[in-house]
């Protein structure tokens, strides 16, 4: 594939918080459909925490003509109000949901009746046989709670046997990461589109926080320059472009499928990344 060759993405939203943060949604939407995105998806907190602002934007996605998604976590959940939330899945107009298992809960909370996000792929497809595109999340470096790279890459194939149509990956810096993933997926053959999720780097302390937090690996050499910039914003954002156009172009020259941005709910870094990426 050349440098230039067009290339599918996605995009990642998140729900505002605060009647300020839907305007500002509103603005960064309309700029990034320039992209022509696939689909959108919005985040969706545990045990409720922000599914009410999650379907309140995906409706604004379906609104706007976009083909929004839902992000669907089942920790917690009980069969029938995973059924109910489809019924309103379906009534909304929605056609692709991100089937995710959530985070555990704290201390003895209730699991609910669904332990894996395969078992809530599993139902989806059972309930709605193929009404719904369903994605769902895969871990090149492994997911943080797993107890082996092969456990983790059992629960992806479980998830991908349970009726998934595609995947979208934790983000990652190292593209070889990503490739041996692919290997290994193959072997076990699994013949779905997984496609790279994009973090752009913005700031120092958020995004080496942040990958701490889910497992994704900060290359040593990248760690390093990102705190050598202190409180150097600018110089920040222009590496952490360096960095993420170069992975972007490593994963297209070797044939992703497709990119997926988590935006952050700005508009700016990817409007960019698309520009030197010719999207």
């Amino acid at each position: 594939m050349t440098p230039t060759a067009s290339l599918p993405l996605s995009l990642e939203f998140f729900p505002p918080k605060t009647p300020e943060g839907v305007t500002k949604l509103a603005a960064v939407r309309q700029a990034l459909y320039a992209l022509q995105p696939q689909f959108c998806s919005v985040t969706y907190g545990a045990g409720g925490s922000t599914q009410d602002g999650t379907l309140q934007t995906v409706q604004a996605l379906l609104d706007e003509g976009q083909d929004g998604a839902s992000h669907f976590t089942c920790v917690g959940a009980t069969r029938e109000s995973v059924r109910e939330r489809l019924a309103q899945f379906r009534a909304m107009g929605m056609r692709r949901i991100v089937a995710l298992r959530g985070d555990l809960p704290s201390g003895f909370g209730p699991m609910g009746e669904f332990r894996h996000a395969s078992d809530l792929v599993a139902f989806i497809r059972a309930e709605t046989g193929d009404h719904f595109h369903i994605e769902v999340a895969a871990y090149p470096e492994m997911h943080p709670q797993a107890r082996s790279p092969q456990a983790d890459l059992q629960a992806f194939e479980a998830k991908v046997k349970a009726g998934a149509s595609s995947a979208i990956t934790q983000f990652f810096y190292n593209a070889d990461a990503y490739w041996r993933f692919m290997d290994e997926v193959r072997r076990l053959g699994l013949d779905i589109p997984v496609v790279p999720g994009i973090m752009p780097i913005t700031n120092s302390s958020g995004i080496l926080r942040f990958a701490d937090g889910c497992g994704a690996e900060i290359p040593r050499w990248v760690r390093l320059r990102l705190q050598s910039f202190g409180d150097d914003t600018a110089s920040i954002k222009a590496f952490g472009l360096d960095v993420v156009t170069d992975l972007c172009e490593r994963l297209r020259a070797q044939g992703v499928p497709s990119l997926h941005f988590y935006t952050m709910n700005t508009s700016a870094t990817v409007l960019e990344l698309a520009r030197r990426l010719g999207l």
